[in-house]
């Protein structure tokens, strides 16, 4: 089986490749890379400290944002209408392999 590899650009504008387990979400592969991600809910859609911007190609083949995720989203520092997902949201998926994602600006 190959590795499911994942590009995160963190706030510093450094670039990490993770691999990412196909049981896992976005956020918890973020978290177990080590990266800043708070995850203050610990995944159930109830803030916005998982915030990631998703390049648009890729954005455009994820399913819909739940009416929760939305909320919280528009309120986040840094809202984009087109790119922002909450990566307690994001299961692991073929669109996502190989994907890069940038970590949102701190709330």
């Amino acid at each position: 089986m190959s590795n499911n590899k994942l590009t995160v650009i963190d706030r510093q504008g450094s670039t990490h490749d993770l691999e990412w387990e196909p049981d896992q979400t976005l956020m918890e592969a973020l978290r177990d890379n080590d990266l800043p991600v708070l995850a203050s809910c610990g995944g159930t859609a109830s803030c916005a400290t998982c915030h990631v911007f998703v390049e648009k190609e890729v954005f455009d083949t994820l399913g819909e944002r739940s009416e929760d995720e939305l909320e919280l989203l528009v309120e986040a520092e840094g809202h984009r209408e087109c790119g922002s997902r909450l990566s307690c949201q994001l299961e692991f998926s073929r669109h996502l392999n190989g994907a890069t994602v940038t970590l949102a600006p701190e709330e």
